[in-house]
């Protein structure tokens, strides 16, 4: 049986004053944190000795390391936990701040991608970090399906969800297709499958062909089934859309040749998209910010980074994706908490103003 995690109850007022002083001193330096620096910062009167006698107490606790030869400290993975969740003071967002993300994301013209993009590029920069943008297909309703032959043997499948998003796929249709079965395939799929989320559409189409199949013609149904298939396998395989920004910011923030393994370790599992799915489940399961550690998540313990991340809503209040900012485990957490969170809402109010504006329309 391993032993309870440590909790601020565990420290006296002087130890939790030491601690407080250290962890937002190393946030704000990334570098080890020793008792002379603290002495100079604490405002309690107390020695170097009596720091690093309470400096020693808290290693022993677990939240507190040190790093090669330094006699200085930082906090650990658990350490930060402790803090962010009992002692981590939530700014505002400036005012120059706020009017460049308005300008940034309200004003992107274009789908909703082009809006995800816009504010991956503004989280990345304020940050001075990664962006991590992302969105499931499946929780978006199809609003429109179309069908485009490019040659006999290759057409062009476009789907547009309620979120704004048109996306296209190339396949193969069935030999000998007419404008006409094309046209049919097209305009059942729209019946079919309208306000229904791609999870939902083949067990629908499926129903639908059977149902409909004496008056479906042949061609046709081949190039519904050949058309859906491009999509549906995709619909379980969680988030389809990833936008990562800012990469060079973690490879610039990188201290060693261990550290930019770490980072290139981060980046392959986001091409692979690793264990997305698991991250926005996490998201999604949160009311605002959610803020994930070192080890916290699986994807990111091999690169010790940590991810602040708030889910975005429609007007439904459904789950649209969600959107975050990677960086190392000193990250400015009272600053980038609520820059998270602001563009979150403000990506979740374009989504819902332009669902209700097609509704209207």
């Amino acid at each position: 049986m391993t032993d309870p995690a440590p909790g601020l109850g565990d420290l006296n007022a002087r130890s939790r004053a030491v601690f407080r002083q250290l962890v937002e001193t190393y946030l704000e330096t990334g570098e080890p944190v020793g008792s002379r620096t603290l002495s100079r910062r604490l405002d309690l009167n107390l020695s170097a000795a009596s720091i690093r006698n309470v400096m020693q107490d808290l290693e022993a606790l677990g939240v507190l390391g040190s790093p090669h030869v330094s006699a200085g400290r930082v906090p650990t993975h658990l350490g930060l936990r402790m803090f962010v969740d009992g002692l981590l003071e939530i700014g505002d967002v400036s005012e120059a701040e706020r009017q460049s993300i308005d300008a940034a994301v309200g004003g992107a013209e274009g789908d909703l991608a082009a809006v995800l993009d816009e504010a991956g590029a503004m989280l990345s920069g304020l940050s001075h970090c990664a962006s991590l943008v992302f969105a499931p297909k499946s929780e978006s309703a199809i609003r429109h399906v179309e069908f485009v032959g490019l040659a006999p043997d290759r057409a062009l499948v476009v789907l547009v969800t309620e979120d704004g998003t048109v996306e296209n796929r190339l396949f193969a249709p069935p030999a000998g297709m007419t404008p006409s079965a094309m046209r049919e395939a097209a305009n059942f799929l729209n019946a079919t499958l309208q306000g229904r989320t791609l999870a939902e559409a083949a067990e629908a189409v499926t129903a639908a062909i059977a149902a409909r199949r004496a008056e479906l013609d042949a061609l046709a149904a081949d190039m519904v089934e050949r058309g859906l298939a491009v999509w549906s396998g995709e619909a379980s395989e969680g988030p389809d859309r990833l936008i990562v920004r800012g990469r060079a910011n973690l490879l610039d923030g990188a201290q060693d040749a261990l550290d930019l393994d770490r980072m290139r370790q981060l980046f392959d599992d986001l091409e692979r998209k690793r264990d997305l799915a698991q991250l926005l489940d996490l998201a999604a399961g949160a009311e605002g910010v959610r803020i994930f550690i070192g080890a916290e998540n699986k994807l990111f313990s091999l690169s010790g980074s940590s991810l602040v991340i708030s889910p975005y809503m429609n007007a439904e209040r459904k789950l649209v994706g969600a959107i975050g900012v990677i960086g190392p485990t000193r990250l400015n957490y009272g600053r980038i908490v609520p820059i998270v969170d602001y563009t979150a809402r403000l990506v979740g109010r374009i989504v819902a103003d332009r669902s209700a504006g097609r509704r209207k329309g």
